[in-house]
């Protein structure tokens, strides 16, 4: 992936809370696409290899929500956090992570991931396939800055982070301010 590729059309299968569903579960089923959440924004797009695992639990999410004023000064619409899990997985981690600045997209079938090209194969630690860390700062839909963690590859032994941390996009958009 590179400067000025446009983003895949894809759909993405999502569950909202809605109170008129009642009950314990007041979620509903809600299609939501690519230009549903990029058309007309700029905006930050992460992902990484899963919700609830240490990286991406312990500094990745966080350092995102933390930064999101300092993000939205620089003139960022929205953080969107992407992973290849399904919609009740992604919930429960942004409810576990108390988010209230970034929004979560679940992938659960990897088809998004897949189109972007990171899509790589983790069955050496029993996850299957899923997304390789990166980020990019989006632009309507087109990828303004592409920021990828080295060693992309099926069955890697390790999991690098820094590239596509908080701190590295946040310096990449004060140099264009």
């Amino acid at each position: 992936m590179q400067a000025g590729v446009k983003l895949p059309d894809v759909t993405f299968h999502t569950r909202v809370r809605d109170e008129s569903v009642g009950g314990d579960n007041p979620y509903r089923w809600q299609d939501m696409t690519t230009d549903d959440y990029f058309k007309g924004k700029r905006v930050v797009l992460f992902s990484l290899p899963g919700a609830f695992t240490p990286t991406c639990s312990t500094y990745q999410l966080p350092g995102y929500e933390k930064g999101f004023p300092e993000f939205k000064k620089l003139g960022i619409d929205e953080i969107y956090c992407m992973s290849v899990n399904d919609s009740f997985v992604m919930n429960a981690w942004a409810r576990g992570q108390k988010l209230e600045n970034v929004k979560v997209i679940p992938d659960g079938s990897g088809n998004f991931t897949r189109r972007m090209g990171m899509l790589v194969d983790k069955h050496n630690l029993g996850f299957g396939p899923r997304s390789w860390r990166y980020a990019a700062v989006v632009d309507d839909g087109v990828v303004e800055a592409w920021f990828e963690e080295p060693g992309c590859e099926d069955n890697c032994g390790s999991d690098p982070y820094g590239v596509s941390s908080p701190e590295t996009v946040l310096d990449y958009l004060k140099s264009k301010a």
